[in-house]
């Protein structure tokens, strides 16, 4: 107590002789602030300024001017007042980047506040920042909020905020419902704390009710890519690999999707396989990035909203792919640098030419004409470029045509010009032209057909025989080419994931740059979310040859 009463004095003389060498205005600004009155206290603090005349009261000035700019509602003068501080060498220099975060947010710069606040380095002044920035990002807009999400997707506030809003909207578009799932964290590290088995859970989400019926078809499309899951699973069980199988019908229906991926089934899967529709497999995307698990869509070539993924997977080759394999053999067969391409109007038609569109002309090539057809004018596409009747090969106007589609209606008039004329000219088409009714390869003059590879079946290896064999003594009926993909998209599975490996996809797949098919012609996913492997085929006496060996 003797210490205080002799320090007392002391303290009174420092505060006298302070208050001596503060400015007269200096102290009128302050009483106007204490006083609220701020607009005439903004305007005092702004003759001191000068910090060259003012030193250290500069600061002092420009802090408590910013602080009665903000309680006069003029936060873009708050904002003049503070900047100048954030660069200074001054111990109060993380409030005064707490106090112009503030005056950002206040003056509609959330960006400008966004990247200020990483830069508070006090934890208590951090953490009500966080609490300002969610305070005010609850109120953005889900757009702005996800246009940058990438930037400041570290910062806490930001993420719960955009969860926030997006649980808010009551629509909400496919892609904001993917982001909002993934922001959940429902299914996060789910089996990253458990001991792995050595089975090897599947679990298979697919829409297997007829939306018109209401009841699973056997003819839809899913269900035969699900028959050849099944048989590949059972025939796993019979060679005594430890596998199980769980499937869900989606039913078309993002809502009861998100129930399903609740489903301790699911949380405990090794795999995932399907579903087939974007919104569905953008949901179940976000689900498997954020539990870890590696999601496979059987069928797409659309991968790039997959791009960056650690654990979303094509099993097809993407457009990309398609389009890289289709330049590669041009370049090795050197018929010539002309290429007119047809495409169709699907997703995939329409991105490949537009990827081929940038890829020829980088190569050498020229490109003679684009179009997109349809079944009334692929024949005149051929037509206008020299294939027409009694005309001369010698004298078109391409050395090859790339016609991208699997739509039969333009696959046939298509083909019966070309039985119809005598050309050599060399037509790339996809591989589903293989299994067109219609089409007799082998009866043309000229093998000038090529066609290229989507995980192309192997239909003369003899394991693609035992297989037909083995299916229609359990189904009585022989495997569509959907069954055949669901086939050896288990066996690739299966000879990828293994608990040897712990189940890590990723790893087995990068130890190896080709790897056989069993029905199919083989795989390329090394540092790929897709099958990178595209050769290009002709048929010669009645078998498919690549044209670049591989």
């Amino acid at each position: 107590m003797r210490k205080l009463i002799f320090l007392l004095p002391v303290f009174l003389i420092c505060l006298e002789a302070w208050s001596q060498a503060v400015p007269e205005g200096y102290q009128r600004a302050q009483v106007l602030l204490n006083s609220g009155s701020h607009w005439e206290a903004m305007n005092a603090f702004k003759a001191f300024l000068d910090a060259d005349k003012y030193g250290n009261l500069a600061n002092y000035a420009a802090f408590h001017g910013a602080e009665a700019a903000l309680a006069a509602n003029q936060p873009n003068q708050a904002v003049d007042f503070l900047q100048p501080l954030t660069t200074r060498n001054w111990k109060e220099k993380d409030k005064a980047k707490y106090l112009l975060s503030s005056a950002y947010f206040q003056n509609s710069q959330n960006l400008e506040a966004l990247r200020l606040i990483p830069q508070i380095g006090d934890e208590t002044l951090q953490s009500q920042a966080q609490d300002l920035s969610y305070e005010y990002l609850s109120k953005a807009s889900p757009d702005f909020l996800i246009k940058n999400l990438k930037e400041f997707e570290a910062q806490p506030a930001y993420v719960a905020a955009l969860s926030s809003v997006l649980r808010s909207q009551n629509i909400l578009s496919s892609e904001e419902k993917a982001l909002y799932y993934e922001l959940q964290g429902i299914g996060a590290n789910v089996g990253s704390s458990q001991q792995k088995d050595e089975v090897l859970d599947v679990v298979v989400i697919l829409p297997f009710t007829d939306s018109n019926s209401g009841q699973v078809s056997p003819s839809s499309f899913t269900y035969e890519l699900f028959q050849g899951i099944r048989f590949a699973v059972n025939k796993l069980k019979r060679d005594g690999v430890k596998v199980s199988l769980t499937s869900f019908d989606s039913q078309r229906d993002l809502n009861h999707v998100r129930s399903v991926l609740q489903e301790p089934a699911v949380a405990n899967a090794d795999v995932i396989l399907g579903p087939i529709y974007p919104d569905e497999s953008d949901l179940v995307s976000a689900f498997a990035e954020s539990a870890q698990i590696p999601f496979i869509h059987p069928l797409s070539n659309l991968g790039e909203r997959f791009v960056g993924k650690q654990y979303s997977y094509l099993f097809r080759p993407s457009a990309q792919n398609l389009v890289e394999g289709i330049v590669n053999n041009l370049k090795a067969r050197r018929w010539g640098q002309r290429v007119a391409v047809g495409y169709s109007g699907s997703s995939r038609d329409e991105k490949m030419a537009m990827l081929l569109n940038e890829r020829l002309p980088q190569e050498g090539f020229r490109l003679v004409d684009m179009q997109s057809l349809n079944s009334r004018n692929a024949p005149e596409f051929l037509a206008d470029l020299g294939v027409k009747p009694g005309a001369d090969s010698a004298s078109l106007d391409v050395d090859q045509v790339i016609i991208l589609t699997d739509d039969p209606a333009i696959a046939q008039p298509t083909l019966a010009l070309i039985e119809s004329v005598t050309t050599r000219l060399p037509i790339l088409v996809m591989d589903s032209w293989l299994g067109f009714n219609f089409a007799n390869y082998e009866m043309l003059e000229f093998p000038n057909f090529y066609f290229i590879s989507n995980n192309t079946p192997g239909l003369d290896k003899e394991e693609m025989k035992v297989f037909k064999t083995e299916f229609y003594n359990r189904n009585l009926t022989f495997p569509s080419m959907n069954a055949m993909l669901g086939r050896e998209l288990v066996y690739w599975l299966s000879s990828n994931l293994k608990s040897t490996f712990a189940f890590d996809l990723r790893r087995s797949l990068d130890q190896q740059v080709f790897q056989p098919g069993k029905l199919t012609w083989g795989f390329n996913f090394q540092n790929s979310n897709s099958n990178q492997y595209v050769p290009v085929f002709s048929v010669e006496t009645g078998e498919l040859k690549p044209l670049i060996n591989q």
